[in-house]
């Protein structure tokens, strides 16, 4: 059986007057639909944003021998990587136009071993609680057979709007 075909997208930073006045569900969205880029990041540990929705995002990712560490296997940075972008991604789905974020902090649990061979995986990610200020995330990264192969929280701090000089 072969494995899906990884899919084309454009890659860069999103800054554009449009953006700015998106709510953060807007961005993403548009980033999954191909009007906005994916992050660079996505190219360098091969995984995109595939799915958002009230409080809810969703990322796919391929493993390969690019992601090994030096026991042959893929290195736990990729999945801790995976899961903080999805638990933040979950966040930014519930904030105003204008208004950012950022990790306060990520801790991931590894279940199974991450194989370069392991293909297709999907990480999810819902928002547990939302404040003012801190929103906190839950997130598990599953393989091809629906098994988790690890799972993890983030704290994510919401950041206001810039303020003019």
């Amino acid at each position: 059986m072969t494995a899906p075909a990884r899919p084309q997208h454009n890659y860069g930073l999103i800054d554009t007057p449009e953006a700015a006045a998106m709510t953060g569900r807007e961005i993403l969205q548009a980033v999954i639909d191909g009007r906005l880029p994916q992050p660079p990041i996505s190219k360098t540990f091969s995984f995109w944003l595939a799915e958002v929705g009230e409080g809810f995002a969703a990322f796919e990712g391929d493993t390969g021998p690019h992601l090994l560490n030096p026991m042959g296997v893929v290195h736990g940075g990729w999945a801790l990587t995976l899961i903080d972008s999805v638990t933040a991604c979950a966040a930014q789905t519930l904030l105003p136009a204008g208004v950012g974020s950022t990790t306060i902090e990520t801790k991931a649990n590894f279940s199974r071993r991450i194989a370069p061979d392991t293909g297709r995986v999907r990480a999810e990610a819902r928002v547990v609680s939302q404040g003012r200020q801190i929103i906190s995330t839950q997130g598990q990264l599953c393989g091809p057979d629906g098994r988790v192969l690890a799972h993890g929280t983030s704290t994510i701090m919401v950041l206001g709007p810039a303020r003019q000089a």
